[in-house]
């Protein structure tokens, strides 16, 4: 693989747990098709999902009203292999109400399969780690 082609993929994929992040702060499900594959694996603590059907309908029921969530997603691992890559890193989630600090942390570990479509990558697997939490 030429080495422009590498590091536009490397880029691509780190736009992708981005915009992931975002969706999920946001709230955007409609969006879901723009960072899963139709047959997205989702294995969470408090979930295992199968379908991006299944992963919208999963995060519609999630929501808690007036809550809203700050994910920061760092320290990317981006291993690509031909179509493929295996993608991971670490997500600090801030859960707050509207002009309140934070009444819940997370930290997460997310490791995930990655793929290209003729859409760009969207994910198609991730395993999503409970490192720790903190409530106040």
């Amino acid at each position: 693989m030429a080495t422009d082609t590498l590091v536009a993929d490397r880029i691509e994929i780190a736009d992708l747990f981005t915009r992931y992040a975002r969706l999920l702060d946001e709230k955007r499900w409609d969006d879901a098709a723009t960072i899963f594959t139709d047959d997205v694996e989702v294995d969470s603590p408090r979930a295992q999902l199968r379908g991006i059907d299944k992963v919208v309908d999963y995060m519609r029921q999630s929501e808690v009203e007036g809550e809203h969530a700050q994910h920061m997603t760092n320290d990317l691992l981006v291993n690509i292999n031909g179509d493929q890559a295996a993608a991971s890193g670490n997500s600090l989630v801030y859960f707050y109400r509207d002009g309140q600090p934070p009444h819940q942390t997370s930290g997460l570990r997310l490791a995930c399969t990655v793929v290209r479509t003729a859409a760009g990558w969207r994910i198609s697997r991730t395993q999503i780690i409970l490192a720790w939490m903190r409530k106040d």
